[in-house]
Protein backbone atom coordinates (compact mmCIF):
# COMPACT_ATOMS: atom_id res chain seq x y z
CA UNK A 1 0.00 0.00 0.00
CA UNK A 2 1.24 3.59 -0.73
CA UNK A 3 2.81 5.21 1.71
CA UNK A 4 1.62 9.14 1.11
CA UNK A 5 3.86 11.83 1.13
CA UNK A 6 3.54 15.11 2.63
CA UNK A 7 3.56 17.22 -0.57
CA UNK A 8 1.01 14.66 -1.59
CA UNK A 9 -1.05 15.07 1.55
CA UNK A 10 -1.15 18.79 1.26
CA UNK A 11 -2.77 18.36 -2.69
CA UNK A 12 -5.41 15.48 -1.34
CA UNK A 13 -6.40 17.96 1.51
CA UNK A 14 -7.01 21.02 -0.18
CA UNK A 15 -8.63 19.09 -3.13
CA UNK A 16 -11.09 17.41 -0.54
CA UNK A 17 -11.71 20.77 1.04
CA UNK A 18 -12.17 22.54 -2.42
CA UNK A 19 -14.84 19.86 -3.07
CA UNK A 20 -16.81 20.53 0.27
CA UNK A 21 -16.54 24.11 0.04
CA UNK A 22 -18.82 23.48 -2.99
CA UNK A 23 -21.67 26.13 -3.05
CA UNK A 24 -24.47 25.29 -0.47
CA UNK A 25 -27.59 24.78 -3.14
CA UNK A 26 -25.26 22.45 -5.08
CA UNK A 27 -24.29 20.69 -2.20
CA UNK A 28 -28.26 19.78 -1.45
CA UNK A 29 -29.26 19.33 -5.01
CA UNK A 30 -26.67 16.13 -5.03
CA UNK A 31 -27.12 15.39 -1.35
CA UNK A 32 -30.77 15.85 -1.22
CA UNK A 33 -32.56 15.57 2.00
CA UNK A 34 -30.38 14.74 5.25
CA UNK A 35 -31.55 13.70 7.84
CA UNK A 36 -32.07 15.36 11.51
CA UNK A 37 -30.82 13.91 14.72
CA UNK A 38 -33.47 12.64 17.91
CA UNK A 39 -33.23 16.25 19.12
CA UNK A 40 -33.96 17.84 15.86
CA UNK A 41 -30.93 18.86 14.79
CA UNK A 42 -30.09 18.79 10.87
CA UNK A 43 -26.85 17.24 9.79
CA UNK A 44 -24.11 19.41 8.44
CA UNK A 45 -24.01 19.55 4.89
CA UNK A 46 -20.48 19.13 5.04
CA UNK A 47 -20.31 16.07 6.85
CA UNK A 48 -22.92 14.75 4.98
CA UNK A 49 -21.44 15.06 1.54
CA UNK A 50 -18.26 13.59 3.66
CA UNK A 51 -20.03 10.64 4.31
CA UNK A 52 -21.66 10.41 0.82
CA UNK A 53 -18.52 10.74 -1.07
CA UNK A 54 -15.64 9.14 1.33
CA UNK A 55 -16.51 7.30 4.03
CA UNK A 56 -19.64 5.35 2.47
CA UNK A 57 -16.82 3.70 0.30
CA UNK A 58 -15.37 1.53 3.44
CA UNK A 59 -15.67 -1.60 3.81
CA UNK A 60 -16.96 -2.67 7.70
CA UNK A 61 -14.01 -2.03 10.01
CA UNK A 62 -14.20 -6.25 11.32
CA UNK A 63 -13.87 -7.40 7.65
CA UNK A 64 -10.46 -5.69 7.41
CA UNK A 65 -7.15 -6.66 8.84
CA UNK A 66 -5.86 -4.75 11.83
CA UNK A 67 -2.61 -4.00 9.60
CA UNK A 68 -4.81 -1.99 7.23
CA UNK A 69 -6.39 -0.04 9.46
CA UNK A 70 -3.35 1.25 11.38
CA UNK A 71 -2.19 1.81 7.94
CA UNK A 72 -5.14 4.33 6.96
CA UNK A 73 -5.41 5.56 10.27
CA UNK A 74 -2.01 6.26 10.20
CA UNK A 75 -1.42 7.82 6.37
CA UNK A 76 -5.24 8.65 4.99
CA UNK A 77 -6.79 10.02 7.96
CA UNK A 78 -4.00 12.92 8.17
CA UNK A 79 -5.58 14.20 5.05
CA UNK A 80 -8.66 14.97 6.85
CA UNK A 81 -7.09 16.94 9.60
CA UNK A 82 -5.02 19.81 10.20
CA UNK A 83 -1.55 20.46 8.33
CA UNK A 84 0.99 20.62 11.17
CA UNK A 85 1.18 24.40 12.82
CA UNK A 86 4.90 26.19 13.12
CA UNK A 87 5.67 26.05 16.33
CA UNK A 88 9.08 26.50 18.43
CA UNK A 89 9.86 22.93 18.42
CA UNK A 90 8.70 19.89 17.51
CA UNK A 91 10.95 17.19 19.32
CA UNK A 92 10.99 14.78 16.05
CA UNK A 93 13.24 12.41 17.39
CA UNK A 94 10.52 11.37 19.67
CA UNK A 95 11.25 11.08 23.41
CA UNK A 96 10.72 7.90 25.64
CA UNK A 97 9.40 7.43 28.95
CA UNK A 98 9.90 4.36 31.35
CA UNK A 99 6.38 2.25 31.50
CA UNK A 100 5.97 -0.76 33.46
CA UNK A 101 8.81 -3.17 31.96
CA UNK A 102 9.14 -0.98 28.56
CA UNK A 103 9.32 2.52 27.02
CA UNK A 104 6.56 4.59 26.09
CA UNK A 105 6.97 6.71 22.83
CA UNK A 106 5.72 10.47 23.33
CA UNK A 107 5.77 13.70 20.83
CA UNK A 108 6.63 16.87 22.42
CA UNK A 109 5.11 20.39 20.82
CA UNK A 110 6.60 23.71 22.23
CA UNK A 111 4.59 26.63 21.40
CA UNK A 112 7.34 29.20 21.62
CA UNK A 113 10.39 29.62 23.48
CA UNK A 114 10.41 29.43 27.26
CA UNK A 115 8.72 31.94 29.48
CA UNK A 116 9.47 33.67 32.52
CA UNK A 117 5.79 32.10 33.84
CA UNK A 118 5.93 27.98 32.99
CA UNK A 119 3.36 26.96 30.42
CA UNK A 120 0.43 24.62 31.69
CA UNK A 121 0.45 21.18 29.43
CA UNK A 122 -1.56 19.12 28.33
CA UNK A 123 -1.01 15.25 27.92
CA UNK A 124 -2.87 13.84 25.06
CA UNK A 125 -3.99 10.78 24.17
CA UNK A 126 -5.11 9.75 20.65
CA UNK A 127 -7.93 8.28 19.73
CA UNK A 128 -8.07 4.68 17.57
CA UNK A 129 -10.43 1.87 19.21
CA UNK A 130 -7.56 1.40 21.42
CA UNK A 131 -6.44 -0.76 18.83
CA UNK A 132 -5.26 1.94 15.95
CA UNK A 133 -3.75 5.77 15.29
CA UNK A 134 -0.56 7.45 17.01
CA UNK A 135 1.73 9.78 17.36
CA UNK A 136 1.46 10.53 13.72
CA UNK A 137 -2.35 10.07 13.10
CA UNK A 138 -3.12 13.29 15.42
CA UNK A 139 0.11 15.38 14.60
CA UNK A 140 -2.02 18.26 13.29
CA UNK A 141 -4.18 18.42 15.68
CA UNK A 142 -1.63 18.30 18.72
CA UNK A 143 0.50 21.36 17.32
CA UNK A 144 -2.93 23.11 16.87
CA UNK A 145 -3.72 22.67 20.26
CA UNK A 146 -0.27 23.82 21.32
CA UNK A 147 -0.49 26.78 19.10
CA UNK A 148 -3.97 27.98 19.70
CA UNK A 149 -3.55 27.19 23.45
CA UNK A 150 0.07 28.52 23.81
CA UNK A 151 0.13 25.37 25.94
CA UNK A 152 3.28 22.53 25.91
CA UNK A 153 1.72 19.38 24.29
CA UNK A 154 2.91 15.70 25.08
CA UNK A 155 1.10 13.36 22.84
CA UNK A 156 1.27 9.40 24.02
CA UNK A 157 1.75 6.41 22.12
CA UNK A 158 0.23 3.84 24.33
CA UNK A 159 0.26 0.49 23.94
CA UNK A 160 -2.70 -1.23 21.31
CA UNK A 161 -4.63 -3.79 21.15
CA UNK A 162 -5.28 -6.63 21.00
CA UNK A 163 -0.76 -7.34 21.51
CA UNK A 164 -1.92 -5.24 24.33
CA UNK A 165 -5.18 -5.59 25.86
CA UNK A 166 -6.65 -4.06 28.86
CA UNK A 167 -5.01 -2.64 30.91
CA UNK A 168 -2.08 -2.24 28.30
CA UNK A 169 -3.13 1.13 27.61
CA UNK A 170 -4.52 2.66 30.83
CA UNK A 171 -0.89 1.90 32.42
CA UNK A 172 0.77 3.49 29.66
CA UNK A 173 -1.31 6.78 30.08
CA UNK A 174 -0.98 7.08 33.88
CA UNK A 175 2.72 6.60 33.77
CA UNK A 176 2.82 9.26 30.94
CA UNK A 177 0.80 11.70 33.32
CA UNK A 178 3.22 10.84 36.10
CA UNK A 179 6.06 11.63 34.10
CA UNK A 180 5.06 14.65 32.64
CA UNK A 181 4.01 16.09 36.57
CA UNK A 182 7.70 14.78 37.58
CA UNK A 183 9.14 16.35 34.25
CA UNK A 184 7.58 19.41 34.02
CA UNK A 185 9.89 21.94 35.16
CA UNK A 186 12.21 20.39 32.17
CA UNK A 187 9.79 20.50 29.76
CA UNK A 188 9.31 24.39 30.21
CA UNK A 189 6.15 23.94 31.91
CA UNK A 190 4.48 24.16 35.46
CA UNK A 191 3.95 20.96 37.77
CA UNK A 192 0.55 22.02 38.52
CA UNK A 193 -1.10 22.71 35.41
CA UNK A 194 -0.91 19.74 33.51
CA UNK A 195 -3.94 18.21 32.34
CA UNK A 196 -5.28 15.62 30.58
CA UNK A 197 -7.24 15.52 26.76
CA UNK A 198 -8.27 12.88 24.40
CA UNK A 199 -10.79 11.93 21.81
CA UNK A 200 -12.76 8.42 21.70
CA UNK A 201 -10.69 6.16 23.52
CA UNK A 202 -7.87 8.94 24.23
CA UNK A 203 -11.47 10.94 25.91
CA UNK A 204 -11.53 7.36 27.50
CA UNK A 205 -8.02 7.21 29.02
CA UNK A 206 -7.92 11.24 29.72
CA UNK A 207 -11.36 10.47 32.22
CA UNK A 208 -9.56 7.34 33.57
CA UNK A 209 -6.55 9.55 34.27
CA UNK A 210 -8.19 12.09 35.57
CA UNK A 211 -10.71 10.24 38.05
CA UNK A 212 -7.67 7.55 39.27
CA UNK A 213 -5.20 10.55 39.88
CA UNK A 214 -8.23 12.94 41.67
CA UNK A 215 -6.18 12.39 45.51
CA UNK A 216 -2.63 12.55 44.25
CA UNK A 217 -0.11 15.43 43.92
CA UNK A 218 -0.14 17.27 41.74
CA UNK A 219 -4.09 15.81 40.31
CA UNK A 220 -4.65 16.57 36.08
CA UNK A 221 -5.33 20.25 36.35
CA UNK A 222 -8.47 20.16 34.02
CA UNK A 223 -9.86 17.36 31.46
CA UNK A 224 -11.37 18.08 28.10
CA UNK A 225 -13.04 14.89 26.94
CA UNK A 226 -13.79 14.48 23.47
CA UNK A 227 -16.97 11.90 22.73
CA UNK A 228 -15.42 9.79 25.01
CA UNK A 229 -15.86 6.31 25.50
CA UNK A 230 -17.42 6.23 28.96
CA UNK A 231 -19.46 2.81 29.37
CA UNK A 232 -18.67 -0.52 27.21
CA UNK A 233 -22.51 -1.52 28.13
CA UNK A 234 -23.17 1.08 25.15
CA UNK A 235 -27.27 0.47 25.97
CA UNK A 236 -28.19 4.13 25.44
CA UNK A 237 -30.57 5.48 22.68
CA UNK A 238 -27.83 7.36 20.52
CA UNK A 239 -26.34 4.01 20.66
CA UNK A 240 -29.14 2.32 18.66
CA UNK A 241 -29.98 5.52 16.53
CA UNK A 242 -26.57 5.96 15.14
CA UNK A 243 -25.54 2.61 14.64
CA UNK A 244 -24.51 2.77 11.11
CA UNK A 245 -24.24 5.52 8.81
CA UNK A 246 -22.31 8.09 10.53
CA UNK A 247 -18.90 7.20 10.00
CA UNK A 248 -18.45 5.64 13.37
CA UNK A 249 -20.48 2.46 13.78
CA UNK A 250 -21.76 -0.50 16.38
CA UNK A 251 -19.87 -2.59 13.84
CA UNK A 252 -16.61 -1.20 14.83
CA UNK A 253 -17.50 -0.51 18.55
CA UNK A 254 -17.90 -4.25 18.86
CA UNK A 255 -14.41 -4.85 16.91
CA UNK A 256 -12.52 -2.63 19.11
CA UNK A 257 -13.86 -4.08 22.47
CA UNK A 258 -13.43 -7.66 21.53
CA UNK A 259 -9.95 -6.57 20.78
CA UNK A 260 -9.61 -4.06 23.74
CA UNK A 261 -11.42 -6.58 26.50
CA UNK A 262 -12.08 -9.81 25.18
CA UNK A 263 -9.85 -12.72 26.58
CA UNK A 264 -9.64 -10.05 29.77
CA UNK A 265 -10.50 -11.38 33.32
CA UNK A 266 -12.08 -8.12 33.42
CA UNK A 267 -15.78 -6.78 34.03
CA UNK A 268 -16.75 -4.15 30.54
CA UNK A 269 -18.19 -2.35 33.99
CA UNK A 270 -14.81 -2.05 35.70
CA UNK A 271 -14.22 1.87 36.31
CA UNK A 272 -10.64 1.54 34.69
CA UNK A 273 -12.66 0.23 31.50
CA UNK A 274 -15.83 2.09 32.03
CA UNK A 275 -15.55 5.03 34.11
CA UNK A 276 -19.11 6.31 34.23
CA UNK A 277 -19.27 3.10 36.82
CA UNK A 278 -16.76 4.63 38.96
CA UNK A 279 -18.55 4.66 42.31
CA UNK A 280 -17.45 7.99 43.15
CA UNK A 281 -15.75 10.68 41.11
CA UNK A 282 -16.10 13.81 43.52
CA UNK A 283 -12.83 15.54 43.63
CA UNK A 284 -12.14 14.97 39.73
CA UNK A 285 -10.88 18.20 38.10
CA UNK A 286 -12.85 20.94 35.95
CA UNK A 287 -14.17 18.87 33.00
CA UNK A 288 -15.11 19.93 29.46
CA UNK A 289 -16.49 17.15 28.04
CA UNK A 290 -17.49 17.80 24.05
CA UNK A 291 -20.05 15.08 22.00
CA UNK A 292 -21.37 15.39 18.69
CA UNK A 293 -25.54 15.35 18.15
CA UNK A 294 -25.09 11.89 15.38
CA UNK A 295 -22.33 10.13 17.26
CA UNK A 296 -23.30 6.43 19.28
CA UNK A 297 -21.23 7.50 22.03
CA UNK A 298 -22.99 10.86 22.59
CA UNK A 299 -25.07 10.19 25.47
CA UNK A 300 -22.38 8.01 27.51
CA UNK A 301 -20.04 11.23 27.24
CA UNK A 302 -23.31 13.17 28.45
CA UNK A 303 -23.92 10.77 31.06
CA UNK A 304 -20.65 10.98 32.67
CA UNK A 305 -20.53 14.63 32.30
CA UNK A 306 -23.78 15.02 34.59
CA UNK A 307 -22.56 12.30 37.03
CA UNK A 308 -19.28 14.48 37.57
CA UNK A 309 -21.54 17.69 37.99
CA UNK A 310 -23.45 15.86 40.61
CA UNK A 311 -20.67 15.12 42.60
CA UNK A 312 -19.57 18.85 42.70
CA UNK A 313 -17.59 18.99 39.62
CA UNK A 314 -17.28 21.82 37.66
CA UNK A 315 -18.59 20.68 33.78
CA UNK A 316 -19.03 22.20 30.34
CA UNK A 317 -20.73 20.32 27.99
CA UNK A 318 -19.90 21.01 24.03
CA UNK A 319 -22.80 19.32 22.20
CA UNK A 320 -21.96 19.58 18.62
CA UNK A 321 -25.28 18.86 17.16
CA UNK A 322 -24.74 18.67 13.53
CA UNK A 323 -21.82 16.82 13.47
CA UNK A 324 -20.84 12.98 14.04
CA UNK A 325 -17.83 10.80 15.92
CA UNK A 326 -14.40 11.89 14.26
CA UNK A 327 -14.97 15.03 13.67
CA UNK A 328 -11.86 16.09 15.43
CA UNK A 329 -9.76 14.50 12.78
CA UNK A 330 -11.81 16.72 10.25
CA UNK A 331 -10.40 19.73 11.04
CA UNK A 332 -8.66 20.20 7.66
CA UNK A 333 -11.27 19.72 5.35
CA UNK A 334 -14.63 20.76 7.01
CA UNK A 335 -14.95 24.63 8.58
CA UNK A 336 -18.13 23.45 10.95
CA UNK A 337 -15.35 21.13 12.36
CA UNK A 338 -12.51 23.20 12.50
CA UNK A 339 -14.91 25.85 14.57
CA UNK A 340 -15.85 23.30 16.64
CA UNK A 341 -12.20 21.85 17.35
CA UNK A 342 -11.43 25.75 18.34
CA UNK A 343 -14.31 26.16 20.90
CA UNK A 344 -13.20 22.96 22.34
CA UNK A 345 -8.68 23.69 22.44
CA UNK A 346 -10.42 27.68 23.79
CA UNK A 347 -12.19 26.01 26.80
CA UNK A 348 -8.92 23.85 27.49
CA UNK A 349 -7.02 27.00 27.62
CA UNK A 350 -9.30 28.40 30.05
CA UNK A 351 -9.61 26.09 31.96
CA UNK A 352 -5.76 25.37 32.38
CA UNK A 353 -5.70 28.47 32.93
CA UNK A 354 -8.56 28.96 36.00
Amino acid sequence: MLVLAMPYRTFARSALRAVLASPEPLLRSMLGELPRNDRGHELDLGVGAFLRGVAAQRPKTSSRPLAHLRHEMDHRAPLADFARCALHRVHERDVEIPGVGHSIPVRVYEPGPPTATPRPIVVYFHGGGFCIGSLRSHDGLCSRIARRADCIVVAVEYRLAPEHRFPAAVEDALAAFRWTAEHAHELGGDRHRVAVAGDSAGGNLAAVVAWHERGRDPRPCFQLLVYPVTDWAHDTESYRLFAEGFLHEADAMMFFRENYLGGCAVSAADPMASVLHAPCVRGAPRAHVVTAGFDPLRDEGERYARKLEAAGVHVDLQCEESLVHGFFSLGGILHTSRRAIDRAIDALARGMRA
